[in-house]
């Protein structure tokens, strides 16, 4: 299987080079090889390549950078994915794509599902929904694969600004109201190789394509998952200024950013677990795999 990876050295698409390797010949690439924002460049290169298989965890992040720079989310986030739909399409490939909570509001009560009506609250957020939409809208052969709260090794994440602060802090204070399940960029990369397999064994026509939210299990919030962090450092025995005890909980409305987040990012996973039989494990041992590793 020929297959182009996009967005190489992001926390997933780390993993993804990893996980997919044993699956076929894979093309990893990054902005510097082709910007997805330049919609002629990426029709260029998939046209070079001709691969079977696209996998695109490529994306604009910053969100709240996002509110000013719009137009770039919006051409990364929304029309890079139906450009990559269309490019697919035309050459009989499948593509796997990555969105996010944020396309939710985070109002409803309990875990959003796939048939769950999307509302983004920014620019982000919005520009994710337009990207899931364009790529449905270009090729029946896409699977879009909805996370959360992305944690990895590799790559700049809330873990890893925790264990900053913490030896440069005596206090933190940290949002408790905001509620979802850090999922592991390995776990991630792990369970798309999974789905990979099936695809080459069943064949595309077989295959359960669609939309499904894939997170680990669980769920904490922000506050909680900083007394995590700092917990597995203490035990660990890096020098700290502060303990877990110094880990304070605040509102969302005590820490305004330029965008706002969801409050409710917990994500049903029942559709993927039942279409593909895969568990998905609680959000603390993906988290504990990576902290071993980065500490």
């Amino acid at each position: 299987m020929n297959i182009l990876l996009t967005g190489k050295n992001g926390q997933v698409g780390f993993e993804l080079q990893r996980a997919l390797a044993p699956l076929g010949q894979v093309h990893a690439v990054d902005s510097g090889d082709c910007d997805l924002a330049d919609a002629q460049a990426l029709r260029a290169l998939i046209r070079r390549l001709r691969p079977d298989l696209i996998v695109n965890p490529a994306a604009y992040t910053a969100v709240d950078r996002a509110e000013q720079d719009d137009t770039l989310a919006h051409a990364v986030n929304a029309v890079a994915p139906g450009v990559i739909g269309e490019e697919a399409a035309a050459l009989g490939a499948s593509v796997i794509h990555y969105s996010t909570d944020y396309v939710f509001d985070g109002r409803k009560a309990t875990p959003y599902n796939e048939q769950d009506p999307t509302q983004p609250l920014g620019a982000y957020g919005r520009s994710k929904r337009d990207g899931e939409l364009a790529l449905m809208q270009s090729t029946p052969r896409h699977l879009v694969l909805r996370t959360s709260w992305v944690v990895g090794v590799h790559g700049s994440n809330f873990a890893k600004n925790m264990l900053r602060l913490a030896t440069e802090r005596t206090e933190l204070k940290v949002v408790n109201d905001q509620i979802g399940a850090p999922t592991s960029a390995a776990l991630i990369a792990d369970l798309t190789a999974h789905l990979v397999k099936r695809l080459q064994n069943g064949g595309a026509e077989a295959f359960p394509f669609g939309m499904y939210h894939m997170t680990a299990g669980g769920e904490t919030s922000w506050c909680d998952y900083a007394r995590f962090v700092i917990g597995q450092a203490q035990r660990a025995g890096k020098p700290l200024k502060l303990t877990v005890e110094d880990i304070h909980a605040i509102p969302t409305a005590a820490y305004p950013t330029a965008s706002a987040r969801p409050m409710n990012s917990r994500l049903d996973t029942t559709r993927f677990r039942d279409t593909f039989g895969l568990q998905l494990p609680h959000w603390q041992q993906g988290l504990d795999h990576i902290l071993q590793q980065i500490l």
